[in-house]
């Protein structure tokens, strides 16, 4: 298997070490760098389907438009914080890695390895 994509930014430690786990793997992933070229909000509602996971399990909640948009309260659903996440992709869970085997937010890097 060679075909992977990576949601990454090179500041982040997990996104460091997924990406260098594909390497080690021998794969070269395709690197969206999700900061300067966010996903649309179809792909990122589709990361979080393939990935198996609800937006409040992949918001960073501790980066300041989460609270400046009062993104904790329980009353607001997916979509609306989908969108939120569109607006701000700083509020993103990194990295997204995808492989032919699935789609993962790899968090702990390791967690690429299931998908190798």
């Amino acid at each position: 298997m060679t075909d992977a994509t990576i949601y990454h930014n090179a500041r982040c430690s997990n996104s460091r070490g997924a990406l260098a786990l594909l390497r080690e793997a021998g794969i070269e992933p395709v690197i969206i760098d999700y900061l300067k070229d966010p996903p649309d909000r179809a792909t990122l509602a589709r990361l979080l389907r393939d990935a198996g996971l609800g937006a409040r399990e992949a918001i960073r909640t501790k980066e300041a438009p989460y609270a400046a948009l009062h993104l904790d309260d329980p009353a607001l659903d997916d979509d609306a914080l989908i969108d939120a996440m569109v607006a701000n992709p700083v509020l993103i869970q990194r990295p997204f890695v995808v492989t032919g085997n699935g789609t993962r937010l790899c968090r702990p890097p390791e967690l690429v390895r299931t998908l190798l």
